[in-house]
């Protein structure tokens, strides 16, 4: 595969695998042999960027992860974050934010730990936290990497104006944020940030929570009480019937290009920028060969200017977030 380059000199494969639905999120966690299975055939495939974090579980999904990754030292590059009030110990969250210095130190030291590597080679900030000054965040980090125990630092969900007082003090290879075609907020500021910064850029959920396959409609019933999307305004039957114009406008591109709607998807991504990554996360082979497939999807600039030309006259219905967790990002 393709292999793109964020920040200065963290080089990726142009898709990377996110890990987070193996463990938490979308339903029950697969089986550990079958989550380690589909790990090591994105290895496989020519996948070498991982993105997982230690509240997935917690930290049940970065065990999965280094115990999946062992075997591939060197040839992968793991990124994690931190950022939430978790007990180091029990694994439990302890409500809210942290990023207290220690508190970073604590989580970096247990990371280590549980992906068996001895450097983090990407870690972001999972949400800005208020209480404690970005720049004394990214001095955390500064120290961390002068230490050899981080390789890279990145953040999650940040504003613009973070972004570049967090840069100030130690240089960000990478911002991570919600973006896709259902969800195009960092296009106001933060993309074009990054272009300027030398920042890298990488999309999670680039597939809307996987809405943009085709595969969900106004009747698809998500698991009870696991299953994020029962939470999510974008995600009730009315909206999810309103938003199906989006898949409809994919899946035509999709049938002249041979390629399905999810890949067209990935593909309007990879073709925004070369410093963009996006990493879709799947709990099954066919999807990850799917998603992986969209690195072969051409999109010419006549392509680009009909998606452009028809999302502009779709009014997609329904918050990305419930309202708590929308206010936690753009800080």
């Amino acid at each position: 595969m393709e292999k793109r380059t964020l920040g200065k000199n963290l080089e990726v494969s142009a898709i990377g695998l996110g890990c987070m639905g193996l463990s938490v999120g979308y339903g029950p966690a697969v089986d550990k042999e079958q989550g380690i299975a589909l790990i090591r055939a994105a290895v496989e495939r020519g996948v070498t960027f991982f993105d997982t974090a230690e509240t997935y579980g917690p930290f049940a999904n970065e065990e999965l992860v280094g115990e999946a990754l062992g075997p591939f030292k060197g040839r992968v590059v793991i990124a994690t974050k931190f950022g939430w009030d978790i007990d180091p110990d029990t694994g439990k969250h302890r409500g809210g934010l942290n990023s207290h210095p220690e508190q970073i130190r604590r989580a970096v030291e247990g990371c280590l730990k549980r992906l068996r590597i001895d450097s983090i080679d990407l870690l972001y900030q999972h949400r800005v936290d208020p209480n404690v000054p970005i720049e004394d965040v990214a001095g955390v980090v500064k120290e961390l990497i002068a230490n050899g125990k981080v390789k890279h630092f990145g953040l999650s969900e940040a504003a613009a104006p973070t972004i570049r007082r967090a840069h100030s003090v130690q240089p960000v290879a990478a911002i991570q944020s919600e973006y896709s075609l259902w969800w195009r907020r960092p296009e106001e500021d933060v993309i074009p940030t990054c272009d300027e910064l030398g920042i890298g850029f990488v999309p999670y959920s680039p597939l809307g929570k996987g809405f943009l396959t085709g595969k969900i409609n106004e009747n698809t019933k998500f698991s009870e009480g696991n299953d994020i999307r029962n939470t999510i305004p974008r995600f009730a039957p009315e909206a999810r019937k309103a938003n199906q114009a989006m898949v409809d406008l994919l899946g035509r591109l999709a049938a002249r290009k041979k390629a399905t709607p999810a890949q067209v998807a990935i593909a309007w991504l990879l073709a925004k920028k070369p410093w963009m990554v996006p990493i879709p996360g799947t709990t099954k082979l066919d999807r990850l060969k799917e998603d992986i497939g969209a690195a072969n999807v051409e999109l010419t600039h006549d392509d680009l200017s009909e998606i452009e030309t028809a999302a502009a006259k779709i009014n997609l219905q329904g918050a990305r977030y419930p309202e708590h967790l929308e206010r936690l990002s753009y800080r």
